[in-house]
C-alpha cells in the first residue's frame, strides 16, 4: 500500500497518520475501524465477487465506503499498519460454536508487533475487544468489550475468551494472505455457513452498538440496554446509509438477488450448491 491509499484509507476511518508505530496508535486505529467500517456479509447476498488482494480491498472499503467480514476486514487493515510501519502476522483462528471450533482458516486475526511488545488486534468478529489485546498476557483484560484473556492450549495454540465464553482458538504460525482463501470461498458459498443463511451489519458507535439483521435494527447502548424495530421494505436502504454509510442500489436478500424492475426476488445460482434444490 503506497503512501497516497495510506492516506486515503486514514481518511475513510477518520484517523490521522501516527508520529510512530507504537502500542498507543495501534489502539486509536483499532477503536477508529470499528467505529467506521461496518462488519458485513451483504455481498454474499448482493452477488458480488469476494477478492482477497489490496485494489480489491481497497476500492470496497475505502472507495465504496462498504465493510465486510474478517478475511476482508483484518486483511486491509494489517496493509493499512504495514504501510504505517507496523509489524503483522496474518494468523488463522477457528471459531467456537455449540460442536466445538469451527473449520481451519474459519477467522483471520493480527498479531501486531510494537516496541512495548505484541498486540492481538481483530476489527472482523463484530462483537469483540474494542482494543487490541496483550497477546504476551495470560491475565484477564478488561476492555469496554468485556473481560477478555487468552489461554495456552496443551496443542500449542491459543483460546481467545470473552466473559470466560470461548471465541475462537488461534495457530501461532503465521500465514500469507492467500492461504485464507479456501476458508472465505467456504463461508460464501456453504449452506452449513452462518454467513449464507444470514444478514448482519453491525458497527461500533461511541455509545454502545447498531445492528441491521435482516430488517431487526438492533441498537445496544454501553450499557446493555437493547432496542429493536422492524425496518420495513421503503426505509431499509436508508437505514445502510444513514446508520453504516453503505449506498446499496438494492436491498440484498439471504439466498438470492432482486432482478433489477421486476419486484422479485430470484436464486443467486453461485450461491446454491449442486443437489440442494
Amino acid at each position: 500500500m503506497d503512501t497516497a491509499a495510506a492516506d486515503a484509507y486514514l481518511a475513510r476511518i477518520g484517523a490521522a497518520r501516527p508520529a510512530a508505530p507504537d502500542a498507543d496508535a495501534l489502539h486509536a486505529l483499532h477503536l477508529s475501524h470499528l467505529r467506521t467500517v461496518p462488519f458485513e456479509n451483504l455481498s454474499i447476498h448482493l452477488g458480488e465477487e469476494i477478492v482477497l488482494a489490496e485494489q480489491p480491498l481497497l476500492d470496497k472499503i475505502v472507495g465504496a465506503r462498504r465493510g465486510g467480514f474478517c478475511y476482508e476486514l483484518n486483511g486491509a487493515f494489517a496493509m493499512l499498519l504495514g504501510a504505517l510501519g507496523y509489524e503483522v502476522d496474518l494468523l488463522p483462528a477457528r471459531v467456537f460454536g455449540a460442536d466445538g471450533p469451527g473449520i481451519p482458516y474459519d477467522h483471520l486475526a493480527l498479531c501486531v508487533r510494537t516496541p512495548s511488545g505484541p498486540w492481538l488486534a481483530d476489527v472482523g468478529f463484530g462483537r469483540h475487544s474494542h482494543f487490541p489485546l496483550r497477546w504476551d498476557s495470560r491475565a484477564e483484560q478488561p476492555d469496554p468489550g468485556g473481560v477478555f484473556r487468552i489461554e495456552e492450549t496443551g496443542e500449542g495454540d491459543l483460546d481467545v475468551l470473552r466473559d470466560g465464553d470461548p471465541q475462537y482458538r488461534l495457530e501461532q504460525r503465521p500465514r500469507a494472505y492467500m492461504d485464507f482463501e479456501a476458508g472465505c470461498w467456504w463461508h460464501r458459498t456453504s449452506p452449513k455457513s452462518h454467513f449464507t443463511q444470514s444478514l448482519v451489519c453491525s458497527r461500533l458507535t461511541e455509545t454502545g452498538r447498531i445492528t441491521l439483521s435482516g430488517r431487526t435494527l438492533v441498537t445496544t447502548g454501553a450499557d446493555g440496554a437493547r432496542d429493536e424495530r422492524q425496518v420495513g421494505e421503503d426505509e431499509v436502504l436508508a437505514v445502510y446509509r444513514e446508520q453504516f454509510g453503505i449506498v446499496l442500489g438494492q436491498e440484498p436478500v439471504v439466498g438470492g438477488v432482486r432482478t433489477p424492475g421486476s419486484g422479485a426476488w430470484t436464486r443467486g445460482s453461485w450461491l446454491v450448491p449442486r443437489g440442494s434444490l
